[in-house]
């Protein structure tokens, strides 16, 4: 079982954000970066079905990729820490669309495969992205579902294992309410959304791997695309402040106005 996992390097964006003067990016001198937690989770499922394939006598590997600059190693590095087992840097100085983005990844998977699955993130969390996922399927002519919150990986056959044959994939979403679910075979692609599960903490030993790690790395020249960001614009966030109503017995009356306001007292 071979499994490709496509991350991408993001900001952390716990705080307030600022963009650059011209306006087309966040301003990230003061911020550290991350991956989204749509890919974190990606990681952590690709590990377990690895783990799973293996404890049935099987083998099985996770190798985790990214476009980005020389320091998305650190990002890399934290998924070999998680269980990856390979690391790949598509290395640019520059942001690239969704189009190269994905002409870039799908070429990758061909010279590195075959895959039998390959996981992404549903959409990146600084530019709320979703195609790269959907374009690589297509460039490749696999099948694809998105958004998807549950992966059980099946034997093809009522005598099969996982670790003896390609299994079929089943995976589970919510879409408006309404559980969808959908079986295919493999290989495939696959884009998971936070919590499908919950990410596990590196173990030192793992640390301990992630320092040691070979990064295959592969300079890009730029690409260009059709599509391009012209700017961003953070949107206007009401400010709001704690109005004291009173101290002890005097607030009473008070509190209870505002309550009938509410229409909370009948």
């Amino acid at each position: 079982m071979r499994i490709l996992v496509c991350v991408k390097r993001i900001p952390m964006v716990g705080g307030r954000i600022v963009l650059t003067p011209d306006g087309g990016q966040i301003d990230t001198s003061m911020l550290g970066f991350t991956v989204s937690p749509h890919e974190e989770c990606a990681v952590e499922e690709a590990v377990r079905i690895v783990e799973a394939v293996r404890a049935k006598g099987g083998s099985g590997e996770v190798t985790v990729l990214t476009l980005g600059p020389p320091e998305a190693a650190d990002q890399l590095r934290d998924a070999v820490a998680l269980g990856a087992s390979k690391c790949v840097l598509l290395e640019t100085d520059r942001e690239w669309g969704p189009i190269a983005t994905a002409e870039a990844i799908a070429q990758e998977a061909r010279e590195r495969g075959p895959f039998d699955l390959l996981l992404f993130g549903n959409e990146a969390a600084d530019s709320g992205d979703f195609q790269v996922g959907i374009r690589v399927a297509h460039l490749l002519d696999l099948p694809v579902v998105t958004g998807i919150k549950g992966l059980a990986l099946e034997p093809s056959g009522s005598a099969g294992s996982l670790a003896g044959s390609l299994p079929r994939a089943s995976a589970r979403r919510e879409y408006r309410g309404v559980e969808e679910s959908f079986e295919l075979g493999l290989p495939a692609v696959v884009t998971v959304k936070e919590g499908i599960n919950l990410p596990r903490y590196p173990s030192l030993p793992g640390r301990m791997r992630a320092k040691k790690a070979v990064i295959d790395s592969l300079a890009l020249g730029w690409q260009g695309e059709a599509l391009s960001t012209e700017s961003l614009r953070v949107p206007t966030v009401e400010r709001r402040r704690a109005e004291l109503l009173g101290r002890g017995a005097e607030a009473v009356p008070a509190l209870v106005a505002l309550l009938e306001s509410l229409g909370l007292l009948s």
